[in-house]
Formats: C-alpha cells, structure tokens, sequence
C-alpha cells in the first residue's frame, strides 16, 4: 500500500465563540475555512487545479455552516474550479476523520493530493441554536431514545467521574495543569509554525494569537467555580418526562440520585470559532513535484462505545490503532486527547497507564477551546510540531464524539 505523507499543517487562532465577544464571530464560516485553504496554496509549491479532492469536517451542518463547505471554502480561497470538495460530520471526530479519509485515498492509490481540515464557528451555532431541539443527538427520534438513551454530554461526563471514582480535585487537577502548559507553549511559540492570522474581508486583522486560554488560573480560582452540569440533570427533554439524568440511570440505574457532579467551566472545553486543514499527498507525487513530507499516517481507526455514557470511546480507540500499527502505549512520544472534558483525559491516561508528560504537551481544549468540527484537524497539527520540536517518532491523537464515537490516528514523524 502506497505512503500518505503530511505535507503542511496550518489553523487559525481560536477565537471566543461568543457573538460581539469573540474577534472571529462576525466572520462567516467559509471565510475561516478559506483562510487556511489559502495558507497552503501559499505555503507549499501546489497548483490548485492539481488538488484532488479536498474533504472537510463541520459538524453543526446548518445556515451558514451548511452547504458543502469544502467546496464553497476552496471556492472562496481562489482554489481552481477543479479543486472538488466534500464535508462530513463526526461529531467532534470530524477533523480527525477528514484526515484519515483523505490518508486512506492516497494509499488506496486512487488520489495523489488531498486537502483535510474542519470548520466550527461556535458563536454561530450557538446564536442560531434551536431552543425546542437541545440535544441534536436524537431529539424527536423517541424509538431510538428508548434503544440508546443519549443525555447531554456534561452530565455523562460526570456520570463517568462519578463510575470512576474520578473526583473534583483531579479534574480541576488537570485543568490547571492545561492552562499552565498552553501559557508555556505560546510564551515559547510552540505554535507558532501552524498558526495563520485571519484578516477581516477588509484587510485589517481580526486575530492573530489564542484568544481563550486564561493565563494566571490556579487550583483555587478552579476550585471556586460552580458545577453547571447539575442544572441540566434535571431538565426535561421530551413529553416522555424524560431528564438528561434519567436518560443516564435507565442504563446505569446505580446512579440514580448518586451523580456527582465536578466539572464546570474550567475543567471543560472551552467554546471557541477556529479552522484547520492539512495538506497530503503521495510519495510519489511528492517526489515529482518538491513537497517535502514531515510525516507519514501509520495506521487509523474508529471505535463505537456505549452511546449512553457517549465519552468513553478514546481508550478502546486507542488500543485499536496501535494494534493496527504494532506498537504499544510506549513507543508513543505525543499523545493528543481532546479535553472535552476533564474525565475524558483522566481517564484516558489512567486506563491505559501513560506518562502525563506525554499527554497534552501543551495544553488541550479546557485551556484553547474546541471548535467541534476542526479540532482534530488542530490536533494532528498540533502533535506533528510538536514532534518536531522534541525529536519524537510516533503521535497518536484521538478524541470523543457524540453518538458514542471516536476516531484514532498515528503519525511517524519524518
């Protein structure tokens, strides 16, 4: 089978995912997209009529967001008409899955050159959400409630806290611990390779630096934080008197009025607007036209886990990939797990038995927010510089998505 290497990875800052707060949010969501699109044409020695295809993650596929923006963005950033596009939805596994469909067809052999990334303006999804539909998972779908209960994604989040024996002080643990590496590696211009300014349709700037992450947290501004998934466990999602709590305790009936809520808005991912997108191709093809590869996909998986408890997909994932790969937890140098939330993370370090100092190297989305439908594209970006900056070999990135998903990659360095 043939190589898929990694040519370039590049994204945007990440903006505030709030309407009049956020430095992105007056943008529209192809204009983000557009934006990295554009940096790799720039960026590498590509002729845009030559891009096969170019395939997109957005999970909120509505208004703005809707329609294709893989194609309409490559559109927008002066990409030939030739250059074809594609967008999916995983969930928040969407930006790793574009990526590994676009790897798998280059092996295949049946494209050369591939453009993957993702797309999510938070502030506009949350600005044009629908109050009658708060879950999106499987509202108005009763018959497929009653099979797979599906709550909202914080109060299962601390539901596996609660099952773990995960308590408060771990995952504020690590939310600090979040905060204090992302401060680190943009003091240190750990990103600084990836990061592409975004201008307004202007010219002026409308950001060119992380605009989330709150420098000086500490365990006790943490620990004075309020649990907001209590509020939700209660609240009724339909006319079958279902709550987001009983939707959990019809599977796992010992948490009935034992949940223990820990997370908050500090040990949780931060909502944010951002773009990413990565540039592959064949060796061959590589070769023939000067791109010069700094990684090659090793191996890519997908796992299904329970839809109930929705988070706890990543370990099995994870076990899954490295199978696919031959290799065990140690050779790996860079672990990307997206925080969505705290528990999340935790868990994934403590079931599978890693080095801290591996995992998160430079902070996650408790302390840079996750825009949903790119943060994987930002991940693998992430640890592939990260790699080159420490002299590793091998980064595995994963994450939850709803519905009980997660997506696995492996990158070797080159």
């Amino acid at each position: 089978m043939a190589e898929a290497y990694i040519i370039d990875a590049c994204r945007t800052p990440r903006g505030i995912g709030k309407q009049g707060k956020g430095a992105l949010a007056h943008l529209h969501p192809q204009h983000l997209a557009a934006t990295v699109l554009k940096a790799l044409a720039e960026r590498n020695p590509i002729e845009t009529d030559a891009v096969d295809d170019i395939i997109w993650g957005t999970s909120s596929q509505r208004g703005s967001q809707g329609g294709d923006m893989g194609r309409m963005a490559a559109l927008a950033a002066g990409y030939d008409v030739k250059a074809s596009g594609v967008t999916l939805d995983r969930f928040c596994g969407s930006g790793i899955t574009s990526v590994a469909l676009a790897a798998a067809q280059v092996m295949s052999g049946m494209e050369d050159l591939v453009i993957a990334g993702g797309t999510e303006m938070m502030s506009y999804t949350a600005a044009t959400a629908d109050p009658e539909n708060p879950t999106m998972l499987d509202a108005g779908n009763l018959t497929l409630r009653e099979l797979h209960p599906q709550s909202q994604q914080g109060v299962c989040a601390d539901a596996i806290a609660t099952l773990e024996g995960i308590d408060r002080e771990a995952v504020d643990r690590l939310a600090y611990v979040s905060q204090e590496r992302a401060q680190r590696a943009m003091e240190e211009g750990r990103f600084s390779r990836a990061l592409i300014p975004v201008y307004n349709e202007d010219g002026t700037l409308a950001l060119d630096r992380e605009e989330f992450p709150r420098p000086g947290t500490t365990m006790d501004t943490l620990g004075d934080l309020k649990t907001v998934f209590n509020l939700f466990a209660d609240l009724q999602v339909d006319g079958a008197g279902n709550t987001y709590g009983s939707l959990i305790t019809k599977v796992y009936p010992q948490l009935e009025g034992k949940i223990s809520h820990v997370h908050h808005a500090g040990n949780s991912s931060g909502v944010v607007d951002g773009a990413a997108a990565l540039l592959l191709a064949s060796a061959d093809y590589a070769e023939k036209h000067g791109l010069q590869p700094r990684a090659r996909v090793v191996a890519t998986a997908n796992m299904g886990d329970c839809p109930t408890l929705m988070l706890n997909a990543p370990v099995p994932a994870a076990k899954k990939v490295l199978e696919k790969a031959g290799l065990s937890t140690d050779d790996i140098d860079v672990y990307e797990i997206n925080e969505a939330f705290s528990v999340v993370a935790e868990k994934f370090i403590r079931d599978l038995n890693l080095d801290r100092e591996k995992v998160n190297i430079n902070g996650g989305a408790m302390a840079l927010g996750h825009p949903i439908g790119a943060t994987g594209s930002v991940l693998i970006g992430t640890a592939l510089d990260e790699l080159e900056r420490s002299g590793g070999r091998y980064g595995l990135i994963t994450m939850c998505a709803a519905g009980g998903m997660a997506p696995a990659i492996i990158i070797e360095r080159i």
